[in-house]
């Protein structure tokens, strides 16, 4: 019973860092639910946590969806090739060892953690349209962010959003509204890889899940009232994230 609280509670801490600050808040999907919900194996929280962070990413879409800041015509660009590389990622985490995998999973923190420190302003085109141009960037990017996506079984969305930024110069606000479709997209692949392999919790993926709608609905009202504060937001979350990441280097190197 325990178990299952810890699991909610935990998703709605992701779902709400994942509707307040968008793509970078399922970075810690998968520290929860080793270290708070008491998973154990690593291939076991990067499968569960993805069957968690696409339908929690996809809960946060439709409400960024009603908002109007999804560039849809770019996002499904993006997540099609990335979806493909992230298939490959899950496939190759899949073969790593799961000691070796989480310290790859806590470089990757640090990256989240410095994407957040270095956001910058809503600057950008509002008006972003397709084109030749611009989906030969859009593609290489989104296989490159797919594959990191699959490999550390997370939404990759803090790769997704300053992806979209460079190859398309849109808003803050739309690069994330729009990440969500890939983060959903790549979270599904990777999933669905984990799950073939078996190595999904179904019961701790739900409830986690659960957890995450009810946290993504209030990140969405919190990210409202507090847009003029988000920079000061980011340097806590990337603080959080700093924390985990040396907290899991001392259990993986630490604790035999």
């Amino acid at each position: 019973m325990m178990i299952d609280i810890l699991a909610v509670l935990s998703g709605s801490v992701v779902g709400f860092f994942l509707g307040l600050l968008g793509g970078g808040g399922s970075i810690m999907a998968v520290p929860l639910l080793l270290y708070v919900v008491g998973i154990g194996d690593a291939h076991l929280a990067i499968g569960t946590s993805a069957v968690a962070v696409a339908v929690s990413a996809a809960f946060s879409l439709a409400l960024h969806a009603k908002r109007g800041t999804v560039k849809w015509p770019c996002a499904i660009a993006f997540a099609v090739s990335g979806s493909i590389g992230a298939l490959l990622g899950a496939a190759l985490g899949k073969a790593i060892d799961g000691q070796k995998l989480i310290l790859a999973f806590t470089a990757a923190m640090v990256g989240v953690g410095i994407s957040m420190l270095i956001r910058k302003s809503d600057e950008g085109n509002t008006d972003v349209h397709i084109s030749p141009k611009l989906a030969i960037r859009l593609i290489p990017t989104g296989l490159v962010t797919g594959v990191a996506s699959g490999f550390f079984g997370i939404g990759g969305g803090f790769l997704i959003v300053p992806g979209l930024i460079g190859a398309t110069n849109m808003t803050m606000l739309n690069a994330i509204g729009s990440s969500l479709v890939a983060v959903t997209a790549f979270g599904a692949a990777t999933a669905a890889s984990y799950a073939f392999s078996g190595l999904v919790v179904w019961k701790l993926a739900l409830l986690f899940t659960v957890g995450g709608a009810v946290g993504g609905a209030l990140g969405q009202v919190m990210g409202h009232k507090l847009a003029v504060k988000k920079g000061v937001l980011n340097k806590i979350f990337a603080a959080l994230i700093f924390v985990t990441a040396i907290y899991m280097v001392s259990q993986t190197l630490l604790v035999p």
